[in-house]
């Protein structure tokens, strides 16, 4: 598993046991994202694409409660390899519930309808727990 160093904003390997606490970033996909090549051959040009902002938040996100290492699909899986690309697909879940926590990037949303929206999925939450009681 691939992990991004909130801090340093380097990549770092790591796998089975040895795996640290990490945030994950949950978000639809944009025109613009990071992806692992682009960082890999230029952070400079890469810190320019508008999915950069993405990144950025989600490691100052993850360092202000504490950690250090924070994983996305965007940037920290390198699709171009057949073997990874297959693997993210197997762990994504895995990886998703191993995290500490999951910060969601609401693209489509709106300032000023967060109460709105966020009302609306609670809503429907409650709904769907009341349906599987």
């Amino acid at each position: 598993m691939r992990l991004i160093n909130t801090t340093t904003y380097e990549f770092s390997e790591f796998h089975g046991d040895d795996i640290p606490k990490y945030a994950v970033l949950s978000h639809t996909l944009e025109h613009d994202e990071v992806t692992f090549q682009k960082w890999a051959f230029s952070r400079r040009k890469a810190e320019k694409k508008a999915g950069y902002a993405k990144i950025e938040a989600t490691c100052k996100l993850a360092l202000k409660i504490g950690l250090m290492y924070a994983w996305m699909d965007t940037c920290c899986n390198d699709k171009s390899s057949s073997a990874e690309l297959s693997e993210a697909i197997n762990f994504m879940f895995a990886w998703y519930a191993g995290a500490i926590v999951c910060f969601a990037f609401l693209a489509d949303i709106v300032e000023g309808e967060v109460e709105k929206v966020g009302s609306q999925l609670g809503r429907k939450l409650r709904e769907g727990l009341n349906k599987s009681r």
